[in-house]
Formats: structure tokens, sequence, C-alpha cells
């Protein structure tokens, strides 16, 4: 097998990683283990990964969303409709450690490519499948995107049950990178036990599950026991003062949450002796049952005062703040640039600005982590 070599560092260096993967949720894990080192090969269809075409782009095909979901990979273009390509993809399963999908499964056994056909040509091979629902439910097989699932796992009311208005999104694709998240470890997981054992491993994530445990685990609340133990849901999360504090001039995000934090917020705002004298501030016991109580005093005193003036006042008490950033605040972001967060190096096919791999370790330092591909820039063939 021709291919254009890409040298990788870290510690999967020297997994290799074929990635049929498409738009968010799949590129994410898969680029988490180019991040780690691994090779990942993106197989394409001619048309290439539809979020090519996603975002702003200063070339054809090289859209912002695709960019920040496949950097470190390879791209070849193989069409799985017709039987040649279909060939010169199995050619490469032998010598895969990981095969990446979130095609529908009844898809992927048309192809043959289902765990069992693929597992009889590389039988340690870790196979994952990234599907909307798990197998076993009603709803397994069916298409699942970012907004449908924050409506099915009850994230989108949550901001109605908070505000008293609409549901809403989350204006990130949560779902998708939390799923992608998820199925990064399992997949990191079951290579060690592959390197111990010698055996495949089949890895199954899906949206709709992952997610659901992902909002329950702070949610379930009284529903946690049997008989149930009060209603569910986070009263801290769900309080509605729990939001960026307007100021007199501006927005401030604060967090008073311990003991001392509300001592030393009372002793900085000259007013100790309320501290003293109202029981619902004083203990871990006594806000959980005031929340409501507790922020709405935040909310009322946090207007008394400019954000400049805040945020001097809690930094000096040492109460974590901050002001309300826009999104174009990050890139000139006095941390960010310190610690390198965003690779300076060359751009690649779309001049593209990068968010540099979040791994940190020695073993990775030479990992230069290249851009995203353009389509089908990596030559693959047959050969030997």
């Amino acid at each position: 097998m021709n291919k254009t070599a890409i040298t990788q560092a870290g510690p999967l260096a020297g997994v290799h990683v074929l990635d049929l993967t498409s738009v968010i949720m799949g590129p994410v894990c898969t680029q988490i283990l180019a991040d780690y080192g691994a090779t990942v090969i993106k197989v394409e269809p001619p048309e290439g990964d539809v979020m090519r075409h996603a975002g702003n782009k200063r070339a054809p095909g090289m859209g912002s969303m695709f960019l920040h979901a496949n950097q470190g990979k390879q791209s070849v273009v193989l069409d799985l409709k017709s039987e040649a390509d279909l060939a010169v993809l199995r050619e490469m399963l032998p010598t895969a450690d990981v095969l990446v999908h979130n095609v529908r499964p009844q898809a992927m056994r048309r192809l043959g490519l289902d765990e069992a056909e693929v597992r009889r040509v590389n039988p340690s091979i870790i196979y994952a499948e990234l599907t909307g629902y798990a197998e076993g439910g009603p709803l397994h097989g069916r298409a699942a995107y970012d907004d449908v699932i924050q409506a099915q796992t009850g994230l989108a009311e949550l901001f109605a049950r908070q505000t008293g208005g609409a549901p809403m999104y989350v204006p990130t694709l949560i779902a998708d990178r939390v799923t992608g998240l998820t199925a990064a470890h399992g997949i990191i997981a079951a290579l060690y036990g592959q390197r111990q054992t010698g055996q495949g491993e089949t890895i199954r994530v899906s949206m709709f599950e992952t997610m659901a445990a992902f909002v329950l685990a702070d949610h379930l609340g009284g529903a946690s026991f049997e008989p149930a133990a009060g209603a569910m849901g986070y009263s801290r999360l769900l309080t509605p003062y729990r939001r960026p504090y307007r100021t007199r001039d501006g927005y401030i995000a604060a967090v008073v949450y311990n003991d001392k934090h509300w001592r030393s917020f009372f002793e900085a705002v000259g007013d100790l002796a309320t501290f003293e004298a109202d029981a619902r501030f004083q203990t871990a016991a006594d806000r959980a049952d005031n929340y409501d109580a507790i922020y709405g005093y935040l909310d009322d005193v946090m207007a008394t005062r400019s954000t400049e003036e805040w945020v001097a006042l809690l930094e000096a008490a040492d109460i974590p703040c901050a002001r309300v950033n826009r999104v174009e605040d990050l890139l000139d972001d006095s941390q960010l640039r310190a610690v390198g967060f965003f690779d300076e190096r060359d751009g690649g096919d779309a001049g593209q600005r990068r968010i540099a791999p979040r791994f940190r370790s020695p073993a990775a330092s030479g990992n230069a982590a290249p851009p995203a591909p353009a389509l089908g820039k990596h030559d693959f063939s047959t050969e030997t």
C-alpha cells in the first residue's frame, strides 16, 4: 500500500485507524486519536465529507467546521458504491488496528463492512460503531442529529425550566462532541486491551444514550433513589439566577461557592454582619436549600458596581470570576496565547488558523499536527 507518510509522535504512534466517519461526532473522535499520534486515514466519498462545505472558507471544500474536526488526518477518496473502490478499502483492513464508522449499521452490512465480516479479515481489529441510538431499542438505525438529541434528552427543556421561557438548544454541537470524546476514550481503552491480549474488541457508542447519561448525571436528582427522594433536577443549576450577573456597565461571571468564598464576599462588600446574621449563606447544606435566595442576592448586589470594580474586588478576595467574553475575544486572550493554544505554523491548503492539540506530553512534543487535508490529498493503492 502506497501512501503519503505523515510522521506522528505520541502514545498512539504506530496505531493505524481507518476512519469512515463524517459530519462531527465521528471526526471529533478520530481527531483525538490523531492528536495522540495515531495515523488516521479518512475515507471520503468523491464529493467529500459534507462538512467540507460548512462554515466560512477560503478554499473550496475546506470549510471551517471541517478544518477543526479533521486536522492530523490523511484523506483518500473511495466510492464505496464501486466494487473496485470497495476492494481497495478491504485491502486496507488486515493492517488496520481500528476501524471507526458512523454509517448506519444496515448500510455497513450491505457493504460487507459489518463487524462480523471485518473481524473475519482482521480478528484483532478494534471495531468502533458510532450511532444515534443503541442497538436493541426501537430507534436503533434511525439517523440522529445534535438538535434532536438535545431535545430528546431533556437538555433543551432545561433552559425553559430555568428561565420560564421556551426550550432552547445549547449553541454548540455538544451532543456530537461529547459522544466523540466518549468514543475516543473507549477506543483507547480497547487498544490497551488489544496490546495486552492480542484480541480485538467492539465499541458501540450512541448519541442518545451518551447524552442521556451526561444530562442525568446532574439532573436525575430525587429519581436517583427508589422510591424517589424528591423531584428531578439539580436546583443550583436550575435557579434563574445562575447566569452572568449584570453589573453597572456590563456582565460578569462569579462563582461564590464554598464557605470561605461567602465569608470573603461579604467582607469584600463591607457587609459581614448580614452574613453572620443569615444562616442561609453560611453552610453548604443551608445554601443548597436556598439557591434562589442566595443567588438572587448576588444578582442584586452585582448591579451596584462596574465590571472592572468587581473583577478587582473578587480577585483580591480569591473568588473565581471573569468578564463575559465574546468568542472574538478568545483570539487575543493572554492565557491562550501564553500556552500556545493556537498553532501558528503553516495553515496548509486552507490558510487555516489551527487549534493546537490539547494533549501534551514529552512523547508528543514532535507531533506537528498537520492541518486538515484537502479532499483525496493522500495517495493510496493496493500496491506494496
